[in-house]
């Protein structure tokens, strides 16, 4: 009896060894994507927005920081007219320099297009910048077209200011307004670490 009881206790402390090790197999964190565009929205309060088509060629978008390690999904895209091609391109900030470029179709004017995209790695604190060439655009500002004061912060993300450029070139964009911003052009981020 003794035997049986001592072999009972091996394999009942066994098996509950098996069971705790294999619940600690995936303990890493998991994020949810968010995109960061409404709250950027609301936190500048850019609530008054006109249409722009066919007024003029611009490479435009925001340069932004996350504030942790993460990675770009997949970038939407809202225009107030069709557009078949429309570049996009996420700048590394300080060197000026193209990380990725995309095209994407905006088959319906007033409709989100979003395309997913190879997982771009951002790193923490580092500045770039999301940008389209188009010639059509919603303005978005407040009622009395007063300036914004950047950052914004959205999330994990904090936005720095909005810039543009003329012309239809892939040219990192010089001027930098702070009394709206010309969209609808987003992302979806996902945090990693």
């Amino acid at each position: 009896m003794r035997a049986f009881k001592t072999i009972f206790t091996i394999i009942l402390t066994a098996a509950l060894a098996i069971s705790c090790s294999s619940d600690d197999k995936d303990n890493t964190p998991k994020f949810d994507t968010e995109n960061p565009l409404a709250a950027y929205y609301t936190a500048t309060g850019f609530s008054t927005v006109s249409n722009f088509i066919n007024s003029g060629d611009y490479e435009f978008g925001l340069a932004f920081t996350p504030t942790v390690k993460g990675k770009i999904k997949a970038i939407t895209l809202k225009l107030p007219a069709a557009n078949p091609s429309v570049r996009i391109t996420i700048w590394d900030y300080t060197a000026k320099t193209v990380l990725r470029s995309e095209t994407l179709n905006v088959a319906t004017a007033d409709v989100e297009v979003k395309k997913e995209i190879s997982e771009l790695a951002l790193d923490k604190d580092k500045k770039y910048l999301i940008t389209m060439n188009s010639n059509d655009w919603y303005k978005k500002s407040k009622a009395d077209n007063s300036n914004v004061t950047y950052p914004i912060v959205a999330g994990n993300i904090t936005f720095n200011e909005y810039r543009w450029i003329s012309g239809t070139a892939q040219t990192f964009p010089t001027n930098v307004s702070s009394n709206y911003n010309a969209g609808d052009l987003s992302f979806d981020f996902q945090q990693t670490e």
